[in-house]
């Protein structure tokens, strides 16, 4: 008899997590089916609990960084800096100027440094084609 379990996912936002994580999990054995949505940040997983244990899943999605908060910045009204040296601005902020109501944005130079620029789940270093 088939059960289902279901987990909040916030680090699931884009189609390649719900992709990724459907992989992870339809290869254990004792899974059925998985759905997984970045609209809902949902995962439900209906397996066979005299196989496989539900908390095998949670270890798994929590080792993999899909049970996490996503934390994102928020863009206000002025820079945010890492620390208190303001050459090191990282996030850019939009200023709305209400007498011509025109958008200006601002923005830094990031330099590559072999890691996605935000928190992306299941997504490791990125490499350098010089590095190949």
């Amino acid at each position: 008899m088939s059960k289902t379990v279901s987990f909040e996912t916030p680090a699931i936002y884009g189609d390649h997590h719900v992709q990724a994580v459907r992989e992870m999990l339809l290869t254990i054995e004792g899974v059925d089916d998985v759905y997984a949505s970045s609209s809902f940040n949902v995962v439900d997983i209906t397996y066979n609990p005299d196989v496989v244990k539900e908390d095998e899943f949670k270890k798994l999605l929590l080792e993999n960084g899909y049970l996490d908060d996503l934390l994102t910045p928020i863009e206000a009204d002025s820079a945010t800096y890492l620390e208190t040296d303001r050459s090191r601005s990282f996030f850019r902020h939009t200023e709305v100027y209400e007498k011509k109501r025109q958008v200006v944005g601002f923005s830094q130079e990031v330099k590559f440094n072999g890691k996605p620029l935000w928190y992306c789940p299941g997504l490791g270093a990125i490499k350098n084609k010089m590095e190949d």
